[in-house]
């Protein structure tokens, strides 16, 4: 085993693999140090203002504008910074883990960007974090190829450009427990962030482009600012220009949808856009308004689609929001897989092509596939509106008038509780997390790419039919002994390992139907983890 040289005060208590040595230098893990005993303070403070926004919202009030910060919004001179080298035309995004397949053909698979997934796409286990930032910096350098267990080879594709890598560290809920600052775990997005930022940074900048992010979760423009900080951090660390970092805010919280302004300004000199991140959104919503009652029941997960009100208005706003200071606007997932059921396979095709082309109309930039497969569909799309057009930063959508109870209409959404959505919740997320727990966080599910986001909205929304006595199309209540009992069917119909089934039930129901909500199912699934 290789001897890591340790700054003062940090440990690592994780294997240390060939390689990791490359990865986990002195100069990573002093800044690592370095932003934990600068932040740390402040990620705690801003974890707890968001117990506090939702319990002001338990006791009856509303999210809505902050009227502190409206001189940021009706302040028309302000800009983001320019579009940075490699992230000027995005209007194909493809999104997965980082494990060494995934990086190649991710790469190679035509899109614009790749969002080099560290959050729900992948499993933190100690060896995905620092092995996929191995293959990351592998991939820069060129040196880096695969083979399959059934001997097909995978390699870099050399007659067309590759990628633009963005990475998505973990939220900030998330702690890294195998890194200790000072005897204390630290941020795991801090982590993925340092430990990038030093080992590919500046072979991004050699090649003309630049250590650029995709930010999650987050639900308030402090939370930005925090990241901007340590931005700047990381970039005197290195001996980087200030600004030379981007970063993309996913808007995937219902209280961020009402920030989307403050949080472009508070990053706008590293800001790179904003993206509708849908299925987390839904999730935050139940979450946020998880106590209202019947006001805010959503129907079956197919049925809150981006065209429902809420979503509409929180894409909208989205849109003009990003325009309005010259940040891109990047749509949400089209998490449909290709099939070898032909029927099947077009109708995935085709919900795809209506997805992407609905978004280019509306002004987006550019959107996510979670499929090589499903790259040319997106590109036609946008390029059927944009042309020879890198963006549609131009088109402000001044017509765009969305209100805060345009964003909380939630009960405005048609569509009923079926016992086939109760079923396919209890079995997507099962299945998954049956997945997750060996260490794989994208996992293809009854023909959609399924990640953390997905299981979190479908235990959400059983906990929140439970809680409001929901009644079935079948004419039942749903309660307690209905859930148990379909879950036990769900998982007889279950090919696999009956243990790791059985780990991914315990995990699922001790968080879909307890009496008090848990914010993120990952946070006790990673304490299962070695």
């Amino acid at each position: 085993m290789t001897d890591l040289q340790l700054p003062d005060g940090v440990e690592v208590t994780g294997e240390i693999g060939p390689g990791y040595d490359s990865i986990l230098t002195p100069t990573a893990l002093g800044l690592i140090a370095t932003l934990h005993r600068e932040l740390e303070g402040r990620r705690q403070q801003c974890l707890a203002a968001r117990a506090e926004v939702v319990a002001a919202v338990d006791g009856g009030d509303d999210l809505d504008f902050l009227p502190e910060t409206a001189q940021i919004r009706d302040d028309p001179d302000w800009r983001v910074a320019q579009p940075a080298p490699g992230l000027v035309d995005r209007r194909v995004e493809i999104t997965g883990p980082t494990d060494r397949k995934m990086t190649i053909n991710a790469l190679n698979s035509g899109a614009r960007v790749w969002l080099a997934d560290h959050e729900d796409a992948n499993t933190p286990t100690w060896g995905n974090v620092v092995e996929g930032q191995l293959n990351l910096r592998d991939s820069i350098t060129g040196d880096i190829d695969f083979t399959s267990p059934e001997g097909k080879s995978y390699a870099l594709r050399t007659d067309a450009p590759l990628a633009t890598i963005v990475l998505r560290p973990r939220g900030w809920h998330l702690n890294e427990k195998h890194v200790l600052v000072d005897g204390r775990p630290v941020s795991g997005g801090l982590v993925d962030f340092a430990l990038y930022l030093c080992a590919s940074g500046q072979l991004q900048l050699d090649r003309g482009q630049g250590p650029y992010f995709y930010l999650p979760k987050m639900e308030h423009h402090l939370e930005a600012r925090l990241w901007n900080d340590a931005f700047t951090i990381g970039q005197q660390a290195v001996g980087m220009a200030h600004g030379t970092i981007r970063a993309t805010c996913l808007i995937e919280t219902l209280p961020a949808a009402f920030q989307m302004q403050e949080i472009l300004y508070e990053l706008r000199e590293h800001s790179a856009g904003l993206n509708a991140g849908r299925w987390d959104y839904i999730f935050s919503a139940i979450k946020t308004y998880r106590t209202r009652g019947s006001q805010m029941l959503l129907p079956d997960r197919n049925a809150v689609t981006m065209t429902v009100p809420f979503m509409r208005a929180y894409t909208e706003l989205l849109v003009h929001s990003c325009h309005q200071r010259g940040a891109h606007a990047i749509g949400g997932m089209a998490a449909q897989i290709p099939s070898k059921d032909e029927e099947a396979n077009q109708a995935a095709y085709d919900k795809v092509a209506a997805d992407k082309s609905r978004e280019a109309a509306d002004g987006f930039d550019g959107s996510w596939v979670a499929h090589p497969g499903m790259v040319a569909t997106c590109e036609d799309a946008f390029g059927a509106v944009l042309g020879d057009r890198p963006h549609q930063l131009d088109r402000l959508r001044a017509d765009v008038e969305v209100s805060a109870a345009d964003l909380l209409s939630l009960g405005r959404t048609p569509g009923e509780v079926t016992e086939a959505g109760l079923r396919s919740n209890v079995s997507v997320a099962i299945q998954y997390l049956a997945v997750w727990m060996t260490g794989r966080g994208a996992v293809g599910i009854f023909g959609l790419m399924e990640d953390a986001a997905t299981a979190e909205l479908s235990r959400s929304q059983i906990w929140q039919w439970l809680h409001n006595d929901v009644q079935l199309d079948t004419g039942e209540t749903v309660t307690r002994e209905l859930v148990d009992r379909i879950v036990e069917e769900e998982v007889a119909k279950l090919d696999g390992d009956p243990q790791q089934y059985a780990e991914a039930r315990a995990l699922f129901m001790e968080v879909a139907v307890a009496d008090d909500f848990a914010d993120f199912l990952t946070l006790p699934a990673y304490e299962r983890m070695a």
